[in-house]
């Protein structure tokens, strides 16, 4: 992550801004809440309750277009995802991905994105005593306290923006908190182009999240130098466990966590294998290179994906949780990885944009100006 600091004018009301927390550090000390000697499982849902999942991965937006009827909050056997298996695998936040079928780009691209954030809020706006919308981490906690599962909205394609800054803003506006990086001619295998690079300026002004899981090295790479928010990949594990092309390979995982990213292992037989056991594998392989405050989970429910056994829908994460605590992960280290680490990039993206719009005015920039 670039240095917040390398631009900054020293004017009074930047300089106020250095009296707030540091974003990009841990929260409060930790108070352990279970007994060591309490079995896994027991001890599973005691660190869960007091610490949620942050999931940083549901296709349930897209899922949801193609039943004719649904309750979320009575349960829904067509998903994966309903708030009583939410509440039971004590998931906190969602991330409510809007990417879109291949194939669909331009026009269409930008339209199915409308359609797709019209659509979540009217499902969260039917769904009141289990969901609520969030665009901060204080809003995400706030509804963590009241009983909901926060939702948040993203990531979205780059294809979403039809090479537009003003749709980016029009998008944040409407709630978008995240954007993956790939599937445009300004972030491809070459890297980020010119404009590329003002589009990650621009959503750090605006406190969108730059996703780079599916993107190229050249990409991840070069949003790593070029963002002042912490990068975040949505749906990656570790290459060197198992070769998928979303993975990420341990060069890029150390860079990730030096850039103080957070890498999100989704529960998907195909990118971590078919157990709890090879999941833990792949955590453990990413704090190991990344460090413990740059993994988190991303249960990657209802997109068309087979998950491992024991973690087949979003009531399961218990029984995760419960193989890390028999494989020695502390308690910390897990609250970190459930809920923590995300704040802390929610947080880091708030702190990127208030100190971005002080010096910084909406971009006016065109493709065309920057890439010929």
């Amino acid at each position: 992550m670039a240095d917040l600091q390398d631009e900054l004018h020293p004017t009074t009301e930047v300089g106020a801004l250095d009296d707030l927390p540091d974003p990009f550090e841990p929260g409060e000390p930790y108070t352990p809440v279970s007994d060591p000697d309490t079995a896994p499982l027991e001890r599973a849902h005691a660190i869960l309750a007091a610490h949620p999942v942050a999931d940083g991965y549901s296709g349930l937006p897209w899922a949801l277009r193609h039943l004719p009827w649904f309750d979320l909050e009575l349960g829904e056997s067509a998903v994966d995802t309903d708030v009583p298996r939410l509440r039971e695998g004590h998931v906190g936040a969602l991330f409510w991905s809007l990417h879109l079928p291949e194939g669909l780009a331009g026009d269409r691209a930008v339209g199915a994105t409308l359609e797709q954030l019209d659509l979540v809020k009217t499902v969260v706006h039917g769904h009141p005593e289990g969901l609520r919308l969030a665009r901060t981490a204080g809003e995400t906690t706030d509804a963590r306290h009241c009983g909901r599962v926060a939702v948040l909205l993203g990531p979205a394609g780059a294809s979403a923006l039809g090479d537009s800054l003003g749709i980016l803003r029009a998008l944040h506006a409407l709630g978008l908190r995240v954007l993956t990086l790939s599937g445009a001619s300004w972030a491809s295998e070459a890297g980020l182009t010119r404009f590329g690079e003002e589009v990650v300026r621009e959503m750090n002004r605006l406190g969108v999240l730059a996703d780079v899981s599916g993107a190229s090295e050249e990409t991840a790479r070069r949003a790593f130098a070029v963002s002042k928010a912490p990068v975040v990949c949505t749906r990656s594990a570790a290459r060197a466990l198992r070769p998928h092309p979303a993975n990420l390979p341990d060069g890029l995982l150390a860079a990730l966590g030096a850039a103080k990213g957070l890498c999100m292992v989704p529960l998907t037989a195909e990118q971590t294998g078919p157990s709890v056991r090879d999941v833990a594998d792949h955590l453990d392989h990413v704090r190991e290179v990344a460090g413990p405050e740059c993994v988190a989970l991303s249960g990657t429910y209802d997109a068309g994906t087979a998950h491992p056994q024991d973690l087949g829908d979003a009531s399961c994460y218990p029984h995760l949780i419960a193989e890390l605590l028999h494989r020695g992960w502390t308690e910390p280290d897990i609250a970190l990885l459930t809920w923590g680490n995300v704040q802390r990039v929610l947080r880091g993206a708030d702190f990127t944009a208030r100190a971005a719009q002080q010096r910084r005015d909406p971009s006016t920039a065109k493709i065309a100006e920057l890439d010929g």
